[in-house]
């Protein structure tokens, strides 16, 4: 019988082993700031076209923001998307 090394560890401890924890860390985090500023959104009544226009933007740079598998979102958006919503550095 073959003992599994990985029965009775964490499961970030087999990620962390497999060399992956950082990255799904990083797209666990994206996911939910791309939900909380959709959300954000959805209760102030801010569609995407008024969103690009108060963040001096363009309609692909919200559409990556807001997507939840896009990784190629600057910090810079990411705070200027939370000023519109009225969340500052809440995010």
């Amino acid at each position: 019988m073959t003992k599994n090394p990985y029965i009775g560890s964490s499961l970030d401890a087999f990620l962390e082993e497999e060399g992956t924890l950082e990255e799904i860390n990083l797209i666990a985090i994206k996911r939910v700031i791309a939900w909380q500023i959709k959300t954000a959104m959805a209760e102030k009544n801010i569609t995407k076209t008024a969103m690009v226009e108060k963040m001096k933007t363009s309609r692909s740079s919200v559409d990556r923001l807001l997507s939840p598998d896009n990784h190629s979102v600057t910090l810079e958006t990411i705070d200027k998307a939370a000023r519109v919503v009225g969340k500052k550095n809440s995010f």
